[in-house]
């Protein structure tokens, strides 16, 4: 008789200053951690190193999954505009720096998709392609950079209403380098205000390819990041899909408020959902 398979392990994304509360938690555990202060204009355009250093020296002993959340602020990764597209290749590249810098093998980076995108794509001929066509002249690049550096852009959705849309577009770059996050509270929002499928319906559509997930509750009305059991996501269908997979996503608990992460954990962990 098979073993049943062991309950996923929960991680955290959080920003540097929150990991003396959290640092025992992540290393007692071995959890993933995803690094919050490395998306932002002002860090990227000035000194980081010296941060990196502290923060290489805080994780002294963990040996969970490292990855950062990559910089988003300001523009899309399927600009038209070729001036604009040379600053968010430049920005892209500031967030590989870092990963090289800190060890981290996985960089979340914000996907294309629309809800304007979603009811007009099809309104023109050959919008579909040209939208993918877009990605790939920024994003090319930094693709065989993080082929190199062995580091993986997961791509997350937003405004993404078809979940089917982001997996091919990962799918697009025929590389193991790209693949595919979901954010839940992003997925109940926009499920609940424009229409989109369920939560669970996102981690079927992005299947093997998911590999991150940024976990948060919500009320499908706003980008809450409540701590988990505080909105009305359905829990137990998200967990039921996330059960289907063998990629071993990383369950990241990104949190408004990152005093609660740990009541969060232990709402999915009193619910046998997680360890």
């Amino acid at each position: 008789m098979s073993q049943p398979s062991p309950l996923p392990l929960l991680g955290a994304a959080m920003p540097s200053d929150a990991l003396p509360t959290y640092r025992d938690w992540l290393v007692d555990g071995q959890r993933d951690l995803e690094l919050q202060d490395f998306f932002k204009p002002e860090v990227l355009s000035g000194d980081w190193r010296p941060l990196a250093r502290r923060i290489r020296a805080e994780l002294q002993g963990h040996s969970g999954r490292l990855g950062i959340h990559g910089p988003f602020w300001g523009f899309n990764i399927d600009t038209q505009d070729p001036d604009v597209r040379a600053v968010v290749q430049k920005r892209i590249d500031q967030g590989l720096d870092v990963c090289e810098e800190l060890g981290a093998d996985q960089m979340v980076v914000h996907s294309p998709y629309t809800t304007w995108s979603y009811h007009n794509l099809d309104n023109q001929a050959g919008a579909r392609g040209k939208l993918q066509e877009r990605v790939h002249a920024c994003l090319g690049e930094a693709v065989a950079r993080a082929e190199r550096i062995g580091v993986t852009l997961v791509i997350e959705n937003i405004e993404d209403i078809d979940p089917h849309a982001r997996v091919r577009l990962a799918q697009s770059f025929g590389s193991e380098r790209v693949r595919v996050s979901i954010d839940t509270g992003h997925a109940y929002y926009a499920h609940v205000s424009t229409g989109a499928p369920p939560v669970d319906y996102y981690v079927v559509a992005a299947g093997n390819l998911l590999e991150h997930v940024h976990l948060q509750d919500a009320d499908g009305y706003a980008d809450r990041h409540w701590a988990i059991g505080e909105g009305s996501i359905l829990w137990p269908g998200v967990f039921r899909a996330l059960g289907e997979l063998t990629s071993n996503p990383r369950l990241i608990l990104e949190l408004r408020d990152n005093s609660l992460i740990g009541q969060a954990a232990e709402y999915l962990v009193k619910a046998g959902r997680a360890r």
